[in-house]
């Protein structure tokens, strides 16, 4: 795996399991990989995966059952999209104000690049 180096490995990790959640690679109440198994698939040590396990289960995203492994919560799928929404608003959206700000971008430009995504969305899906 390619790491980004502005962000923690071990978060991450843990986004990469929240989008194999999201695009349904790991289904609800579905066992996934070891630390061990994933620490090698992403060549990391097991103690980063470990700790991406941790923040996953405690943002209720995985649950462990002793000796048996991980696995993905039913409510998993609806817990990441309201975190990735929380953390949006919060952190992504003022940011992108700032740039637009910068650039003299304004709403009505935003509008239009979305209209136009929008449609280009549309378009690719219905192919």
């Amino acid at each position: 795996m390619n790491f980004n180096d502005n962000k923690p490995i071990f978060l991450q990790i843990s986004d990469l399991i929240c989008k194999r959640v999201l695009d349904e690679i790991y289904l609800p109440e579905e066992r996934i990989p070891s630390v061990r198994e994933l620490a090698v698939e992403v060549e990391v040590n097991p103690n980063t995966v470990m700790r991406s396990f941790e923040r996953l289960q405690q943002n209720g995203i995985i649950y462990n059952k002793r000796g048996v492994g991980y696995f993905i919560s039913s409510t998993a799928k609806a817990e990441i999209h309201k975190q990735r929404h929380a953390t949006f608003l919060q952190e992504d959206l003022p940011e992108l104000f700032k740039e637009m700000d910068l650039l003299g971008i304004g709403f009505e430009n935003l509008h239009k690049a979305y209209t136009i995504y929008q449609s280009n969305k549309k378009n690719h899906e219905n192919k």
